[in-house]
């Protein structure tokens, strides 16, 4: 996980008052969404993230969805001291029913504007909490584009969730290699006319063009 300072400049102003606090909701329900419409004979196709099928793809989201929730909680503990990078995640038994669950709790749970404040841990890093809930809405993002491609569907993020990912994205290239981290891989060149969503998946490091 990137260590930036400010990854979504806008979110809180001069005089340190907060401004709107994203909704992880609309994003979550797209997730799931997507989720719906992966085939079992999809879970061991390619995706974007080289590492990964479809099947660790959906098993991270699953592991994810349970961080951030602990992470909005300040519950630290297994989930949030666990670099996501360290195994190779896989789905449950369960996952058609686990993943809708654990993104509706996962979007509850940062409705809650205490969830916004303070310190907490992510992926075994210490950070701002909300630092925490800007990089739970790029993980949606993202990662509900890395699916989509993956299994062939459409894809339309919202504008809000789709604008905090871009601003974050962008902070982070502002500040170098060190920002980004493992996390992103170096950003893809597109081309001035991109859409907001190819430009922040090429600053993910994936490419825009990419197909199964």
């Amino acid at each position: 996980m990137p260590e930036t300072t400010n990854p979504l400049p806008d979110a809180v102003d001069p005089a340190g008052e907060p401004h709107e606090l994203p909704d992880l909701r609309p994003q979550a329900r797209l997730v799931a969404s997507l989720a719906v419409g992966v085939t079992d004979d999809q879970l061991d196709g390619p995706t974007p993230c080289p590492d990964y099928a479809v099947r660790h793809l959906l098993g991270h989201l699953v592991g994810l969805a349970a961080a951030f929730t602990d992470a909005a909680r300040k519950d630290l503990g297994a989930r949030t001291d666990t670099d996501p990078s360290s195994t190779l995640p896989d789905v449950g038994p369960d996952w058609r029913d686990e993943l809708p669950r654990r993104l509706a709790e996962l979007a509850e749970v940062w409705r809650d504007s205490a969830a916004w404040t303070g310190q907490t841990r992510a992926g075994g890093v210490d950070l701002p909490a909300e630092v925490a809930g800007v990089v739970a809405v790029d993980e949606l993002v993202v990662h509900g584009w890395d699916l989509a491609r993956a299994t062939g569907q459409e894809y339309a993020p919202d504008a809000a969730s789709l604008g905090v990912a871009h601003a974050m994205l962008s902070a982070t290239e502002a500040e170098g290699p060190a920002a980004r981290g493992e996390l992103f891989g170096p950003p893809v060149p597109v081309p001035p006319q991109a859409s907001l969503l190819d430009r922040v998946v090429a600053l993910s490091g994936r490419d825009p063009l990419w197909r199964p």
